[in-house]
């Protein structure tokens, strides 16, 4: 199956993964917000995972803008490439260049589809808690966007 950057197929109909992995640089924002986002909504379709290339610290930001919407991931503890328990995946969703290409070394013997969804990182963000809250609940809604899309209404 070929993904586009949305995770759309290509051509024709697609197979809905059964299980996720989001990667990012650290694991700390974007990538455990789409596994949180993809667990509330989807949690009984498929399976999700999220690590980074390096465990970092989870943000407090994240945990603030994902309160916003019900969604707790204050007790999420990050996790690196190196953590994995499971490396079978349907599906790897990279969030950040780095993270793109580490699950391509990753995924080079597995049939396993890696999309890259350029996502902004939040923590790059200057000026006001509002403008920094502001860029956090814009990669928090793109994410939630694009999983929504990802599967699709049954």
């Amino acid at each position: 199956m070929a993904a586009n950057a949305d995770g759309n197929a290509n051509a024709g109909a697609r197979k809905q993964p059964q299980s996720v992995l989001f990667a990012c640089s650290y694991n700390a924002v974007r990538s455990p917000m789409a596994e949180a986002l993809a667990r509330a909504a989807f949690g009984r379709r498929a399976y999700f995972e999220s690590v980074g290339l390096r465990a970092g610290e989870l943000d407090g930001f994240a945990v603030a803008v994902m309160a916003e919407i019900g969604v707790d991931i204050s007790k999420f503890r990050p996790r690196s490439f190196a953590d994995l328990e499971d490396d079978s995946f349907d599906l790897v969703i990279t969030l950040s260049p780095e993270a793109h290409h580490r699950a391509l070394e990753f995924t080079r013997t597995m049939a396993v589809d890696v999309v890259y969804w350029p996502t902004i990182d939040p923590t790059a963000v200057e000026g006001s808690r509002e403008a920094v809250l502001a860029a956090y609940r814009g990669v928090r809604d793109g994410l939630g966007r694009r999983i929504h899309a990802l599967f699709p209404a049954e």
